[in-house]
């Protein structure tokens, strides 16, 4: 292992088999983490699930669609009966849909709300009740997006789930604090999940940091917001898109 703060620490997290999720869970994995990867696609969760234990990480595969609240119930309660407890919560389950407000239907709306936002509210609540129980010191992290903020067209029911994120989060920060669980959120930018070189020089020049986010930027926050040392960060959302959403765009 490359490190150890994380040791005998739980980590749930959704989405974890690919893109941003599966670069968290290699983070928390790396620093004696136990992790648990959740995620609907079974193929993708297994092969990450296998990649990890090669590498000698602990850690277990369960198969959930957080669309569905018996589904996240069982996940927390798998993940305690397996590993004693849940220290911290990720939710980085997620879908987006662009398509034209005059077009898009009830059902496409109802899925990105159930997958982006119901979850994150049932997921930790149930992540919760697991950590009150054991009075372990908690944490959660809610997966949002600098488009909670910022916006193209046809991208309505992706920010509007991104949004409610972010005011949840600092919700369920003031209903949980009495617990000594820190919940907090992370907007990310433009994060390269693919074959980073494929990019072109302009997507990275026009960052203020001069390239486009990897998953690793992600990780890397989370890895602080989960440390109890960090406690005094609660309740809030954390911008990480290096210096976009700061950077006047007006054509010249």
């Amino acid at each position: 292992m490359d490190n150890q703060s994380f040791l005998n620490k739980v980590v749930v997290v959704t989405g974890g088999s690919s893109g941003i999720g599966k670069g968290i869970v290699q983070s928390f994995a790396k620093e004696g983490a136990k992790v648990v990867i959740a995620d609907i696609n079974e193929k993708a969760g297994l092969r990450t699930f296998t990649e990890l234990k090669e590498g000698g990480y602990e850690c277990i595969f369960i198969k959930c669609d957080v669309r569905k609240v018996d589904e996240i119930k069982l996940l927390m309660e798998i993940s305690e009966k397996t590993f004693g407890t849940i220290h911290v919560l990720i939710n980085n389950a997620g879908v987006s849909k662009w398509e034209d407000p005059f077009i898009l239907n009830e059902n496409d709306w109802d899925d990105v709300m159930n997958t982006n936002l119901k979850s994150v509210f049932f997921a930790s609540r149930e992540a919760a009740r697991v950590m009150k129980e054991h009075h372990v010191t908690g944490s959660i992290i809610n997966l949002a997006s600098t488009r909670a903020f910022m916006s193209e067209k046809h991208s309505e029911a992706y920010a509007a789930t991104k949004g409610g994120i972010v005011a949840l989060t600092h919700a369920l920060a003031a209903s949980f604090a009495e617990y000594k669980i820190t919940v907090n959120s992370i907007s990310p930018g433009w994060i390269e999940t693919g074959e980073y070189e494929l990019l072109r020089e302009i997507d990275h020049e026009q960052h203020l940091s001069k390239r486009v986010g990897k998953p690793e930027d992600i990780a890397n926050a989370c890895l602080y917001l989960a440390q109890e040392k960090n406690n005094f960060v609660n309740g809030t959302n954390l911008v990480i898109d290096g210096g976009m959403t700061r950077k006047m765009m007006y054509e010249e």
